[in-house]
């Protein structure tokens, strides 16, 4: 085996090494032998896909002593000097502790200076998307029209982060994941080429690991290599990554399905104490439910996987499962391995992640997801029982309104003589306080203020009120999501004029009314219109008849200063009157209630 370690000795040095980029090398190599080569390069993808390295190479490819050649030579000094890093014309810079306008700056000054030692100058910005915005901005024109001798190659995992205007100057070229077929045969012919005997399934495990990238898979191939010498088996490929045997799966799946939560716990005991960590057990066990899924939805389909070392014993654990509880423990492992993360005993939220799979209902698959539907089925429901509710009260008090307004005309009208009326003047009374106390009324009642009709009047038809009266609905909806029982009351009620900073509101139902002018609830409403409205307005509250009989011109007199659900009219009949007049009066209003004298 060489002496040299695998990623150096393997790493790419001409466009024929890299392995699954083929349609960028053969784009780069057409341009080389045409001389259209660009000044400006974007190398984007994964990492370890070989972005410096076909960087460096298509710097050697322009300078080589025998070109441009589309292949460089490696024996010319120009490509010794380039591979070990010796010419100063070729200038390879990290950005990510490069990031400052200082060092962008160093480059647009020293740029317009011709290459010393070879052809071109080339510049490579690895992690370019690090540097700051001032730096772009001073790279940006040097960008756009550098000098004919200079060659920029930017290399980054996030070309999202780059700005605009720098990837419209650049040639892009995305880099993708290297397949696992392609991986695998590289493996083995670094395996062949150093003497190292190495198993397929080996093979596979290590390039499945590495998700794609070429430059980890010869790493771990070097890791693995130094610990089993000359042969590499799977299950020390397992042991040297912290990964899990394909036993250790059997075990905790049989386990997770015959929900014996006194048996995991041994389970991840024993892998704790053979030096595995919790968050690669983790990972491992989500791909290999997701194998287990793949066998039972797509067993045609030729899905072969690394842990898949008895086919007939993972077809009957396959089986064993319901396809919805299997996507119902993909879904909580992978919840699990978030806060893995970041877990100070990870040990325990593994634990806590295999009890959540063996306790874990068949019936409610989607686990958190299924939760918040059924809290906002919960809250949906509770929110419709609580508007019956109310609505269901609403009847019955509009109800007793009408049984008690038959016994208040009884009462009052003296058909039954003096005696009848005296008689049914305790039960009108006694009603009436029932129904006002119901509402949270009573004999003293709400704060009672006069308005003057004249204004809202005269308002009724401007402009700035229809523009208000169409956002009103959105007051009412504001209200409702504040409190929905001041809504309920608010409802009755319409907009019919808005003068002077306040909103006159009409009401059809004078308990609706005497509930909404309540001091909580009008701070309530009063703060939702000055959200929607955008101005301080106040609350103003009419009956819809008196605003009818005043706009038709009737009662001229009587609604030009109209008292709000009037005490007392202050007059001497009003002072005359029996307590229980007054009552009805209160809650019906004066035309509503006929008072006759039996003398």
């Amino acid at each position: 085996m060489s002496h040299i370690a695998l990623y150096r000795a393997w790493r790419p040095q001409t466009f024929q090494d890299m392995v699954g980029q083929q349609h960028i090398i053969q784009t780069l190599q057409n341009a080389i032998r045409e001389n259209r080569v660009s000044h400006a390069y974007l190398f984007n993808g994964p990492r370890g896909t070989g972005k410096t390295s076909a960087a460096k190479i298509l710097a050697k490819a322009v300078n080589c002593e025998r070109g441009p050649t589309a292949e460089p030579c490696n024996e010319c000094n120009a490509c010794i000097g380039i591979t070990a890093g010796h010419i100063m014309d070729v200038i390879e810079i990290d950005a990510a502790s490069n990031r400052g306008i200082d060092e962008i700056r160093d480059i647009r000054d020293k740029v317009r200076y011709a290459p010393s030692e070879v052809r071109f100058k080339v510049y490579i910005i690895d992690e370019v998307h690090m540097l700051t915005a001032e730096a772009f901005n001073a790279l940006l024109k040097t960008l756009e029209e550098p000098p004919g001798h200079v060659i920029f190659i930017l290399a980054t995992t996030e070309p999202h982060k780059l700005p605009a205007t720098i990837i419209s100057r650049c040639q892009r070229f995305d880099f993708r994941q290297v397949s696992l077929e392609e991986q695998s045969e590289r493996l083995l012919e670094i395996c062949r080429a150093e003497g190292i005997q190495a198993n397929g399934d080996a093979i596979a495990y290590i390039a499945r690991l590495s998700e794609g990238g070429m430059r980890d898979a010869i790493s771990l191939l070097e890791q693995v290599s130094a610990f089993g010498g000359d042969s590499i088996t799977l299950e020390a490929a397992i042991d040297v990554t912290g990964g899990m045997a394909a036993e250790h799966f059997y075990q905790l799946a049989e386990a997770v399905k015959d929900r014996n939560v006194a048996g995991v716990l041994p389970l991840v005991e024993s892998l704790m104490q053979a030096g595995k960590s919790a968050d690669k057990c983790m990972e491992n066990l989500i791909y290999y439910f997701r194998d287990l899924l793949v066998m039972k939805l797509a067993p045609q389909g030729g899905a072969v996987t690394e842990r898949v070392v008895d086919p007939e014993r993972f077809r009957g654990m396959a089986e064993a499962f319901a396809s919805e509880r299997l996507f119902a423990m993909i879904d909580t492992l992978n919840r699990y391995q978030v806060e893995l993360k970041h877990a100070s005993q990870p040990q325990t939220l593994f634990e806590v992640a295999l009890m959540k799979l063996c306790t874990q209902s068949e019936e409610q698959p989607n686990g958190e997801g299924s939760a918040r539907h059924e809290s906002a089925s919960s809250e949906a429901v509770s929110s419709s029982a609580e508007v019956n509710r109310l609505r269901q009260q609403v009847e019955a008090l509009e109800r007793k309104l009408e049984q008690a307004l038959q016994y208040g005309i009884a009462a009052g009208s003296g058909q039954s003589g003096e005696g009848g009326a005296v008689a049914r003047q305790p039960a009108a009374n006694s009603r009436s306080n029932a129904v006002r106390s119901s509402f949270g009324g009573g004999s003293s009642g709400i704060a009672r203020s006069s308005v003057k009709l004249d204004i809202y009047l005269a308002a009724a038809k401007n402009p700035e009120f229809n523009q208000l009266r169409m956002k009103w609905n959105d007051v009412l909806q504001g209200v409702k999501d504040a409190k929905i029982t001041v809504h309920a009351w608010l409802k009755d009620g319409e907009p019919v004029s808005s003068a002077d900073g306040a909103v006159l509101v009409a009401f059809k139902n004078t308990m609706h009314r005497e509930t909404t002018e309540k001091p909580a609830n009008r701070e309530i409403i009063e703060k939702v219109m000055q959200d929607v409205f955008g101005e301080p307005l106040r609350l103003v509250t009419v009956m819809l008849k008196d605003w009818q009989a005043a706009a038709d011109g009737a009662g001229e007199q009587k609604s030009e200063t109209l008292l709000l659900e009037p005490e007392s009219s202050g007059t001497p009949q009003a002072a005359s009157r029996p307590v229980w007049v007054e009552e009805a009066v209160k809650l019906f209003g004066e035309d509503l209630v006929v008072v006759k004298d039996n003398d």
